[in-house]
């Protein structure tokens, strides 16, 4: 697993540093979404964070900082809605099914920031970009450990071979929702989309 990045701070208080920089987080993800990273200025960024562009640099180094930690927030976020559906005492394949339902929740409420990263991820640091995309490695291995474990319960019938290669599909099928929303949205409901797409996948799983 890639090394957090650590980002220095000038401020030695922990939670007023994770407390600024929430601040700007949020501030930085409306101006990315909005203008684009790199016609993004950092003095806008303290400007929308309420803070001068001097005790901004207090918490960040670079506007790359910036972006890092808007990434990390994400996926932060959106480990957070997978991890609320793990259960101890049910199948592999009643987990998947929760777990399905809440990544494209998940999906759908932070759409336009996981579009950001696949948008400006190419901004960072090769070092940095490297953490990014092994946190949305992790993603997928959530989804591999429940496939695991419905292999090992019976309850979902897949080789060893294809654990992996289903689990991306699943986050593929999950990020289609964001990527395709231009589309998908003017035929199908998040409901109407979530339960035919788990309807596929554990057809695919457990009639075999």
């Amino acid at each position: 697993m890639e090394q957090r990045k650590s980002i220095p701070s000038m401020v030695k208080d922990p939670k007023l540093i994770e407390k600024r920089r929430e601040q700007i987080i949020e501030a930085a993800v409306e101006l990315f979404i909005s203008k684009g990273f790199h016609k993004t200025t950092t003095r806008e960024i303290s400007r929308a964070s309420g803070f001068s562009i001097g005790t901004l640099y207090e918490y960040i180094e670079s506007k790359e900082d910036v972006l890092y930690l808007v990434c990390d927030a994400i996926h932060a976020g959106v480990e957070k809605g997978l991890q609320e559906v793990l259960v101890n005492g049910v199948s592999g394949a009643i987990m998947l099914e929760a777990a399905i339902e809440g990544f494209l929740r998940v999906m759908d409420q932070m759409q336009d920031r996981v579009l950001l990263i696949y948008q400006e991820i190419k901004s960072l640091p090769r070092e940095t970009m490297r953490y990014v995309l092994a946190k949305e490695e992790e993603i997928t291995g959530f989804f591999e450990e429940i496939l695991h474990r419905g292999r090992r319960d019976g309850s979902l019938q897949i080789d060893e071979n294809s654990v992996k290669l289903m689990a991306h599909n699943i986050v593929v099928l999950g990020e289609m929702w964001t990527f395709r929303r231009w589309s998908l949205r003017k035929d199908y409901t998040l409901e109407e989309f979530t339960k035919m797409q788990t309807s596929l996948i554990l057809r695919e799983l457990t009639d075999k």
